[in-house]
């Protein structure tokens, strides 16, 4: 085979191989289920019927240390209203995971996603990347990046008003 030949057949396998990715969740589509055994750390919090804010996050990401404190005041504001906050670490190394959580204390849950089986099915791709569920568990919102103030009032913005609709009837 030609050199031109030889790379026309590997593009095409390239080009094939980025149409048949499944791209990251979109809104509407069903979160997975926080599964405790595939998640390291405190326990994972029960997130049925509540409005749950997913963040994935690494140690090494400026813009998700930035994110906690915000995520610390809507824990302390809308905890109490039906919210709960998940901080999933995709980090390789737990001593960095763990001198990162100790360094910033976040009041909500954190787990780390060791064998990175959760980060692989939502398929995110930067850091920090949230996804805002309903009471139903059901993605509504996803943000890439954290962008400080701006994001911070988005965030509320959405969280109040999925905190304002009535729960899925059963």
């Amino acid at each position: 085979m030609s050199p031109r030949n030889t790379l026309c057949a590997a593009g095409l396998l390239l080009l094939t191989g980025f149409v048949t990715v499944r791209a990251e969740m979109q809104a509407g589509e069903q979160f997975p289920a926080l599964d405790p055994s595939v998640l390291v750390s405190e326990p994972v919090p029960a997130t049925t019927g509540k409005v749950t804010l997913v963040d994935f996050w690494a140690s090494w990401c400026a813009p998700c240390k930035a994110s906690f404190p915000t995520y610390a005041q809507f824990h302390a504001q809308y905890a109490a209203h039906g919210l709960v906050i998940v901080g999933v670490s995709v980090d390789e190394n737990q001593a960095k995971f763990d001198a990162f959580v100790k360094q910033l204390a976040p009041p909500f849950a954190i787990v780390w996603d060791a064998g990175h089986q959760l980060v692989g099915r939502v398929k995110v791709a930067a850091m920090p990347t949230c996804f805002l569920l309903d009471r139903a568990g059901r993605v509504r919102f996803v943000h890439h990046g954290y962008h400080g103030a701006e994001s911070g009032q988005e965030l509320r913005r959405e969280i109040e008003s999925l905190l304002a609709e009535p729960p899925p009837s059963t």
